[in-house]
């Protein structure tokens, strides 16, 4: 088992990347001696720590972020990995969101209010009238949204998101409020890319059963204990997939046959696929993250 963080710079954070072996962002294991990246942990020990259903990946297939948005982000798209392998020479992304907290009257935007044609999109950006286009959606705390590449979006002001992704660093800038730097210089937009890569159609409507989210990049679980009534959990790490626990809140214990570490909100937990069973104990709400079998397995 062991506890990753983030690798953050000093001064006002917005974005930590809470599980990681991207270059752009490595998170680091904690209880290794002197402190190693995730990627160079597990090339030391062997892929056989990321189990069976991540054999067919050739890297590690997913990113898991928090974002505090504390002011409007940019509106954005990404594309999928058709596109992006020819243009940027990485993966596309699929993600979701997790509304891990949220201000009263924070929203977000999701897609489009309707069907656009890509000359109307193009127009819209031009004239900045954008978001008279996007659905805005209000959002609390539990929500969850799940956005297929292709997908227009942005997080609004006084939202604590997390962002579970495939292991990309891809991301197209549509608009950005006309903000400018510390040198009166307006952030680059990606125009041309977006119209290759956005679907202007209504948002695809998803059914997980039982998961939060499900790809062939992620499963993504709720885990809610009241440190009550329900105080504690039992879960295992089978030889499958590795097991990432995500703290969103509370504080407790977290403990196999041979560790046991505290957590508290913000802790990042990576257990390495058949480690067989271990128990979270305590108050706590976690996201608990798998690489699912493979669909051509």
């Amino acid at each position: 088992m062991g506890c990753s963080t983030a690798q953050t710079p000093s001064g006002r954070i917005a974005e930590t990347w809470e599980l990681s072996c991207h270059p752009d962002g490595p998170c680091y294991v904690e209880n290794e001696a002197p402190k190693v990246s995730l990627s160079d942990y597990l090339a030391r020990e062997g892929k056989a720590l990321l189990g069976s259903n991540c054999q067919h990946f050739a890297y590690f297939p997913v990113l898991i972020k928090l974002i505090d948005a504390q002011d409007n982000l940019s509106i954005q798209v990404h594309p999928d990995n058709a596109y992006a392998l020819e243009h940027e020479q990485q993966l596309g992304k699929t993600e979701m969101w997790y509304v891990v907290d949220a201000l009263e009257g924070s929203f977000l935007y999701y897609g489009f209010k309707r069907p656009v044609s890509p000359e109307e999109f193009a127009q819209s950006i031009k004239d900045g009238t954008l978001l008279e286009l996007l659905n805005q959606v209000p959002v609390k705390k539990g929500d969850v949204f799940f956005i297929d590449a292709g997908t227009v979006h942005a997080i609004g002001k006084g939202i604590l998101i997390a962002e579970i992704q495939q292991n990309s660093n891809v991301t197209y800038r549509i608009y950005d409020y006309q903000r400018k730097d510390a040198n009166g210089q307006e952030r680059e937009l990606h125009v041309k890319q977006a119209l290759a890569v956005t679907n202007f159609g209504s948002v695809k409507r998803h059914d997980f059963k039982q998961h939060l989210g499900l790809c062939p990049y992620f499963c993504v679980d709720r885990l809610s204990l009241d440190g009550v009534v329900a105080k504690s959990a039992d879960l295992y790490a089978d030889h499958h997939s590795f097991v990432s626990v995500l703290v969103l809140s509370g504080e407790g214990i977290i403990a196999d046959s041979g560790s046991c570490y505290s957590y508290r909100a913000g802790d990042s937990f990576f257990i390495p696929a058949a480690s067989g069973a271990f128990t979270i104990s305590g108050a706590i709400e976690a996201l608990i993250t798998t690489i699912p079998e493979s669909p051509e397995a």
